[in-house]
């Protein structure tokens, strides 16, 4: 029997009835939106199915599990026929999704409430119907622990308050909740609902419904036994949007520059640490064994972003990506890991949940990361804290962290290590760029006699890796005595590690789009003799960076074709994935992936410069 699958029938009986968390997906990735405060996220499908929800806080476990076989699921879903759709208000995670039924529209508004709490989730739902009345159901199946505990000491308070009536309140693992709003509510002892908060109403034209979920690790204090009015929520929550999201109004793509921003903002604890994606487990490829927890800071994925917020102006996302950073190598120093928690701990090792995963995916919890030594981090780290200090956004905090970080470049540049596809330890010609580009960098903002001796530094490890890693068309091999290239290796013009027209740079470029290239979309690298498509999807991470290697090339045209190419690879919801399957033109990998997002973000504004 599988994880989770529960009884399986007799000959002659009948099926067992499905469980809640079972009516409801799972979908395509595509079709997911995402909800984040910065200090968790959450994902909701075309049914109103909020499927995905960790609880307080990112790496935590899920109290909504049902996007990856747990139980436990939110929806608010009208019980007639209908077309979804929806799109996000612009420059905020506030979701409106809009259900087309035979004699209505029905509108629905979704949110985590901002600025989010480190300690409670505060998730606001609003639904309402427009010309004609529809029937409704709301359903709340809070499970903690991925699914195994079921709410306790379930009671329904007996006074009122005046914005939302009676709450539903209780414990769920070690957390705590309250529901607002659905003060008429049923829980059935039996049936596919039992145990389950379940609304079945109508909806009158014109009217709406508003209703707020509370989920804390600490009891709710009688002080604060009245939350504000949904309006005064929705007020708070879409100003606090405006407040943080800059309009990128020069970008070639404003509103899709501005769209990734509020993604990556929504991923970033405020002053602090951004998690790589917001789910777990979430498959590359089926059957492929590589399912991941993406639910922690990757101290290089950061440093995309913060490179991202810097291009024309430092914006906030550059300061949290320099202040997380700078805590960590302070700390940590040459033990420095390639990723943590948000709140800077050690990551767990990897473990597996009882669950039935996500389709074609599994349920492992936890990285391995947390015992690789990755040089390109370290190069990508002091080109963050470089570009920090061109634009006087670092202190003598992180001016200490920037020459910590040289000097374990300087003592261990020439150590094989895991790279940046986190693979085998060997001599990774893309680390070697990386540190190279830092070096320079470090250089430009440093006195004369510490610049001269960077700059020295980066030409001994330049020359290094020319001797052992070019193939004979000039190009760059991933590693010594590699025949293939790597596409992350068009980032070396693009952070200066050497200038655009220099030839291995253009003889790099010319192979990438040879080789790795397919339909517009361009993968990392051939890992085998397989064609490109079959052993992975096309990683859109590189399709944005190969935009920006030929913008520094100087060919504005070519760069918008490959930008235009891969910023249709996203969902409705305009979110990616780490990896697209050209073939089925679906996404794939854990959602939302924030370096694909934050190179979106730095390719929209550089494009929108005249080539060089």
């Amino acid at each position: 029997m599988s994880p989770r699958s529960g009884p399986q029938p007799r000959h002659g009986e009948a099926p067992p009835q499905p469980r809640a968390w079972e009516h409801y997906g799972p979908h395509p990735q595509r079709d997911y939106a995402f909800l984040g405060d910065g200090h968790r996220g959450a994902l909701v499908g075309p049914r109103g199915d909020l499927v995905w929800l960790c609880a307080p806080t990112w790496h935590d476990d899920a109290v909504l599990s049902s996007l990856v076989g747990g139980e436990g699921v939110y929806a608010v879903t009208p019980l007639v026929p209908y077309v979804a759709g929806g799109s996000y208000e612009p420059g905020t995670l506030v979701w409106g999704a809009r259900w087309i039924t035979p004699g209505a529209v029905v509108a629905g508004r979704d949110a985590l409430v901002t600025p989010g709490d480190p300690h409670v989730v505060r998730l606001l739902r609003s639904v309402r119907a427009d010309t004609e009345d529809v029937p409704l159901r709301i359903v709340l199946d809070l499970r903690a622990h991925f699914g195994d505990d079921r709410p306790r000491g379930v009671r329904r308070s007996e006074a009122e308050v005046q914005a939302w009536g009676r709450a539903w309140s209780g414990r769920v693992g070690d957390l705590w909740f309250r529901w607002w709003g659905a003060d008429d509510a049923t829980r059935p002892r039996s049936g596919p609902w039992r145990g389950t908060f379940v609304v079945e109403t109508t909806l009158a034209a014109g009217q709406s419904r508003d209703l707020l979920l509370e989920v804390s690790d600490r009891p709710f204090d009688r002080a604060d036994d009245e939350p504000p009015s949904a309006a005064q929520l929705w007020d708070t929550t879409t100003r606090w949007w405006a407040d943080h999201v800059p309009p990128f109004d020069d970008a070639v793509s404003p509103r899709d520059a501005r769209h990734a921003y509020a993604v990556l903002r929504g991923l970033t604890v405020p002053g602090g640490g951004m998690v790589a994606a917001a789910t777990l487990g979430l498959p590359e490829r089926a059957a492929g064994g590589r399912n991941y927890d993406y639910r922690y800071v990757w101290l290089r994925d950061q440093a995309y972003a913060g490179h991202a917020a810097a291009v024309d102006e430092p914006h906030p996302l550059l300061d949290d990506a320099v202040a997380f950073a700078v805590a960590r190598i302070l700390e940590h120093g040459p033990k420095l890991a390639p990723a943590y928690t948000v709140v800077g701990t050690d990551l767990p090792r990897e473990r597996r949940l009882d669950l039935l995963g996500y389709p074609g995916g599994s349920d492992v919890v936890g990285n391995h990361v947390v015992d690789q030594f990755q040089l390109d981090t370290v190069g990508e780290l002091i080109q963050l804290l470089a570009r920090a200090a061109a634009l006087d956004h670092l202190d003598a905090d992180g001016r200490q962290a920037l020459q910590l970080m040289c000097e374990v470049a300087r003592e261990r540049w020439d150590e094989p290590d895991a790279g940046i596809w986190e693979l085998e330890d060997a001599w990774w010609t893309q680390s070697r760029l990386a540190v190279v580009a830092g070096l320079r960098a470090t250089a430009a903002v440093s006195d004369r006699h510490q610049a001269g001796e960077l700059a020295t530094l980066a030409d001994t490890i330049l020359a290094r890796t020319s001797e052992r890693c070019l193939r004979p068309d000039g190009a760059w091999a991933r590693r010594p005595g590699a025949p293939g290239t790597d596409a992350s290796m068009l980032l070396a013009p693009v952070r200066g590690a050497l200038p655009a027209d220099d030839p291995r740079t253009r003889a790099t470029l010319r192979a990438v789009t040879e080789e790795l290239a397919r339909d517009g979309f361009v993968y990392r690298f051939a890992p085998d003799e397989r064609p490109l498509g079959e052993a992975e999807g096309a990683f859109l991470l590189c399709g944005f960076t190969t935009a920006l290697a030929w913008w520094y090339e100087g060919d504005s045209a070519q760069a918008f074709r490959w930008f235009e190419r891969t910023a249709a690879a996203c969902g409705p919801p305009g979110l990616f994935a780490e990896e697209y399957d050209v073939g089925e033109r679906q996404l794939r990998g854990n959602l939302p992936q924030a370096f694909v997002h934050a190179a979106l973000l730095e390719s929209a504004q550089r494009l929108a410069s005249p080539a060089d």
